[in-house]
């Protein structure tokens, strides 16, 4: 490994992207400690723990804690993230956007204008949501509510989130790497060695080989490495996970010369919905426990039997109810299959192959194909949602059958994990494709690639 890396540095072009990247990105670093003018920075510290878990925990995990210390970049990249993901939805069901995508480059600079227009909205009413709530949660870190505070935050936090596409799009130009992913790996990485020291402190008895009943020994923080190990490679294995389906493309005879007949391979990959599924289900279950405690304000006034049936509906939509995990695997498993759905389209796929001549050996095209296809891919899905569902459920179960608290026991699975294993992948294919263009080993011995995303 030692060597590939200093040959990084070799290659002039090679060590201008990487050390522009690395610039950028400690650009946002600075920017997630500049805090929002009319911020007590010292009161929101006293509070700020609190903020860990639900959605407010997954933002401030992409933010690299810029969201408890309400720095300019506190809304992340998030806005951004969500609106790709809309104009993505609407382009399968609304006829123009689908059209603007076939028309190439040209017309994803036009959905490209369409959502940072709408990232800037969403900014606008996020950053609104995130003044108020910084006010309600922590009402002595804003010495001077108001509208002129929600103004000026508001306008903070747009700039910002708007600063880090800037610095995204900037990184694809002129960096290596794709520069949003990039950001939110940083952030990502950033907590984890305060969250190792904390749990140290915390957690880890001085005397290893007889420690306290409430604290870890030698023997739990092997097992805990070797857990993180063991679910860092698990993510590797399904990450380059693929179904390989082999198409045979027709021979055609011009003359007295053939021409096709050689055979192919479509890649299916097993996680082809990646950390969506994980999103959108903690996304979802934020809102139940979020209106059933506006309800249970009232609620004593209405009698003891519905305030009991509140209180019971909360515990089910709590994180460490055994209700919230199965609710929370299921709707994993359904934003699998929908994202997929919405990501690979079989019968487009089995008509673009019939209208080229290619086939798969022993199907028909055409109808028979796109079966073939959807049936592939709902086993392929299947096994991937339930990797990805134990991915989501094992902070959880580490939270439960230890003594780390929740905003630690992120680090062992949950949207980071898959995030931070996925980009680096992707991030070392291309740093590899520069050295072997270069005619330099890449970072495996033996000739052999590291396969990224986009690998077959």
């Amino acid at each position: 490994m030692i060597e590939p890396l200093i040959n990084c540095f070799r290659i002039p072009e090679l060590r201008k992207k990487i050390f522009f990247t690395l610039g950028m990105l400690a650009l946002f670093r600075v920017g997630t400690y500049i805090p929002i003018p009319g911020i007590n920075t010292a009161a929101l510290e006293e509070v700020a723990r609190e903020f860990g878990e639900g959605a407010v925990g997954l933002v401030n995990m992409f933010a690299g804690g810029a969201l408890t210390r309400a720095a300019v970049f506190g809304l992340s990249i998030m806005p951004y993230i969500s609106a790709s993901i809309i104009f993505q939805l609407l382009a399968t069901v609304i006829k123009p956007l689908e059209e603007l995508q076939k028309e190439g480059e040209a017309g994803q600079r036009k959905i490209n204008q369409y959502t940072r227009y709408t990232t800037v909205l969403l900014c606008v009413i996020q950053g609104l949501f995130m003044s108020r709530w910084l006010q309600r949660m922590a009402p002595e870190a804003v010495p001077n509510p108001g509208i002129g505070f929600d103004m000026m935050a508001v306008l903070a936090l747009t700039t910002g989130t708007i600063l880090l596409m800037w610095i995204g799009e900037q990184i694809d130009e002129h960096g290596i790497g794709n520069g949003i992913s990039l950001i939110i790996m940083a952030g990502i990485v950033a907590r984890m060695p305060p969250t190792m020291f904390m749990i140290w402190q915390t957690h880890v008895d001085r005397n290893l080989l007889s420690p306290a009943e409430d604290k870890m020994g030698l023997l739990n923080i092997i097992g805990l490495a070797a857990l993180y190990v063991g679910m860092v490679v698990g993510v590797v294995l399904v990450h380059q996970g693929q179904r390989r389906i082999a198409i045979q493309t027709a021979k055609q005879i011009k003359g007295r010369r053939v021409f096709g007949g050689q055979r192919y391979y479509l890649p299916l990959r097993v996680g082809a919905a990646g950390v969506i599924p994980i999103i959108f289900a903690q996304a979802l279950l934020m809102f139940p426990s979020t209106i059933l405690q506006q309800f249970v304000r009232t609620a004593r006034r209405g009698g003891v039997v519905w305030e009991w049936i509140l209180l019971r509906l909360m515990g089910l939509f709590h994180p460490e109810s055994n209700g919230y995990l199965v609710i929370y695997v299921l709707l994993i498993m359904f934003f699998c299959f929908f994202w997929t759905a919405v990501q690979f389209n079989p019968l487009k796929i089995a008509e673009e192959m019939k209208e080229r001549g290619n086939f798969i050996p022993g199907i028909r095209p055409g109808k028979r194909t796109s079966e073939y296809f959807e049936r592939v891919m709902t086993r392929i899905t299947l096994a991937g949602g339930f990797f990805i569902s134990l991915i989501a459920i094992t902070p959880y179960m580490v939270q439960r059958f230890t003594i780390i608290d929740m905003q630690a026991a992120y680090i062992y699975g949950g949207t980071g994990l898959l995030i931070v294993v996925g980009v680096a992948l992707d991030l070392v294919q291309k740093i590899e494709n520069h050295l072997l263009m270069r005619h330099y080993d890449g970072f495996l011995k033996g000739g052999t690639r590291v396969r990224g995303r986009r690998g077959s």
